[in-house]
């Protein structure tokens, strides 16, 4: 019975890590660009008791064991990067990638990250920016002057000025893909970076073999779904609880023996 305590504590540590998961998740429902985590879980060590397959008798083996588990872990919190929502916000600086692909961002100290949102914008001296001012990789520096700024589907930024009636091609931008997205580091500000899980960044140019397309105008929403966020929380407080019951339980059996007399 004392092994039930322990086991059932670790299925009430394991459900308490996944409403962790999903109240992040929630609390994203509007972020932009961001991808919903999955807290994966698998089961500890087993006690065995008895081995099947042991000889029973001279001619005979035990069909099955006895096999006590210890309860679970959680072994993994998996980003999903399934694609999500596009809202229209007919603002030109906006773009959304459809498909495979990352926006490459400067980070101050010069690192690259790499990012799903695309909310762009223009710093003082005209560069497209994140917003927290951090630069896209490649650099793209917009006139001044600029009258329009059109963003095609394989990313070449082009503008149109006042002294010309055709429009000038200030830059592209470029993506980066990941053979394994699920393994990059996310650390805050919508920005990822590259481990040795992820593998190194492949970069290529919006709509070439493998990566996605920009869409100017639109924004990738989050991919979290409330209603399926909603029925995962009461599936884990309902687990909680019956793991929490489990202990209870096994509390009485231990206090019952306890005030056993001859």
């Amino acid at each position: 019975m004392i092994r039930a305590l322990w086991t059932a504590s670790t299925g009430m540590e394991a459900q308490q890590t996944n409403i962790d998961v999903i109240a992040n998740n929630l609390a994203n429902v509007n972020t932009t660009g961001f991808k919903k985590s999955r807290a994966d879980y698998q089961d500890l060590l087993y006690q065995e008791l008895k081995a099947a397959g042991a000889a029973s008798s001279p001619s005979t083996t035990i069909p099955t064991g006895i096999q006590i588990g210890q309860g679970v872990r959680t072994v993994s919190v998996e980003k999903v990067f399934n694609q999500g929502n596009f809202k229209e916000t007919q603002n030109s600086y906006d773009v959304a990638i459809e498909g495979d692909g990352f926006i490459q961002i400067t980070k101050p100290d010069g690192q690259l990250a790499y990012t799903r949102n695309g909310e762009l914008k223009v710093d003082s001296e005209g560069r497209l920016v994140t917003s927290d001012g951090y630069l896209v990789e490649p650099q793209i520096t917009i006139p001044s002057d600029a009258l329009t700024l059109t963003i095609s589907s394989d990313g070449i930024v082009s503008v149109t000025q006042p002294s010309s009636t055709t429009a000038a091609q200030v830059g592209t931008l470029e993506l980066a893909r990941f053979i394994n997205p699920s393994g990059l580091q996310s650390i805050g500000k919508n920005l990822y970076l590259p481990t040795g899980a992820s593998g190194d960044p492949i970069t290529g140019t919006p709509g070439s073999e493998g990566f996605g397309t920009m869409s100017q105008g639109f924004l990738e929403m989050s991919n979290v779904s409330v209603v399926e966020e909603m029925v995962a929380m009461i599936a884990a407080q309902r687990a909680y609880e019956i793991n929490s019951k489990s202990i209870q339980t096994t509390d009485e059996m231990l206090q019952t023996a306890n005030s056993m007399k001859r």
